[in-house]
């Protein structure tokens, strides 16, 4: 018999009828007929949860795996077998991990972007493939000694991780009294409100050039006959763009570098996330660089650049993008960089 209890319940079935047909034979027989009964049971329903655990275990690795890393949208499907549904419409989103949750809204409720997506059949498929990590920077260790000695008209934040950082060291230093605040866009504002710290100043267009035109002279350090004192914490990698243009102006500047940026370490699935990408959002120079060193090796073309402002697209400009592959709003922040993923979008389906 294929299933061995079976041949127990079939001998106790034979003893039963050939054994002589007194009280204890009959009580033994059907005893064993029992036992072998019970016995049939367990071992089909063993046998019937180990074939269920069998068949749900059959999904592939590199499925799970790809949707933990990618912490895609729903919108986004897996094949079987590991492979990637084929589109043309797949944008990565490059920000640090967790930092990508505005764009993505932006773009999932962006009327054009559900309008070229349902025309052509193909949803738009939105991953959050980290470019950057933060870390320490040459002077971080000073930051909180220098805000609880020194007094200075302004304070420079050019970033929302700038701020950040500004608030931890402020925090740790007791909240001493700050000079006013100058942010250099709506973003970075935000964040220093949610942090506590008051904005004064906030230039017209997002970019440290536009602010080193537009701060203007405290008035305090005019009626006493002195330069304009700024404070400037900043990432190490930032350009002199905004200390240098002030100091031209007669402002007195001091800049440390209080937090650095480095590349993010892709997994393999990432790296297979980041081929299949045809648009690439980009929201500083570090992230266009963290890019193309992870994406050297890879034979595929470049993916189509959207960028949070002029800055990004400068630099993929600097890193040999073409013009036309290269789209961003003319005043920086997250609307408009969604509007200039959905410019990248129909550029493609066209």
């Amino acid at each position: 018999f294929f299933f061995p209890p079976l041949s127990l319940l079939y001998k106790s079935t034979i003893i039963a009828n050939s054994s002589s047909p007194t009280m204890p034979s009959i009580v033994i027989c059907w005893k064993n007929f029992s036992y072998a009964l019970i016995a049939v049971v367990l071992f089909a329903a063993s046998h019937a949860k180990a074939f269920t655990q069998l068949k749900f275990s059959s999904r592939s690795p590199f499925t799970k795996s790809c949707q933990r890393n990618s912490q895609a949208t729903p919108e986004l499907e897996m094949a079987e077998g590991g492979s990637q549904t084929s589109s043309p419409f797949v944008i990565a989103l490059t920000r640090e991990e967790g930092k990508n949750d505005k764009l993505r809204k932006a773009l999932l409720s962006n009327e054009r972007i559900e309008r070229i997506s349902d025309s052509s059949g193909l949803p738009a498929q939105i991953h959050e493939l980290p470019c950057i990590e933060h870390a320490d920077g040459p002077d971080t260790k000073k930051l909180s000694p220098t805000l609880a000695s020194s007094r200075f008209d302004y304070v420079a934040i050019t970033s929302p991780e700038a701020a950040k950082v500004l608030a931890s060291a402020w925090i740790e230093a007791g909240r001493p009294k700050l000079g006013m605040v100058a942010a250099v866009g709506k973003a970075t504002q935000e964040t220093l409100k949610e942090l506590g710290i008051d904005v004064v100043f906030v230039p017209s267009k997002a970019t440290a050039a536009t602010l080193v035109k537009e701060l203007p002279l405290s008035d305090v350090a005019v009626d006493e006959g002195r330069p304009t004192s700024v404070f400037y914490p900043a990432s190490a990698k930032a350009q002199d763009t905004l200390q240098n243009g002030l100091e031209e102006r007669g402002f007195t500047v001091l800049r440390l570098n209080t937090y650095d940026t480095v590349p993010a370490s892709w997994n393999a699935d990432q790296i297979l996330l980041a081929q299949s990408a045809t648009m690439a959002c980009f929201a500083s120079p570090s992230a266009v660089k963290a890019w193309l060193k992870n994406t050297a090796e890879l034979e595929t073309p470049r993916a189509l650049a959207c960028c949070i402002g002029e800055t990004s697209a400068s630099a993929c400009r600097k890193n040999q993008w073409e013009e036309n592959n290269i789209f961003y709003p003319e005043k920086p922040g997250v609307d408009g960089w969604a509007i200039a993923v959905a410019d990248a979008l129909e550029f493609l389906a066209r």
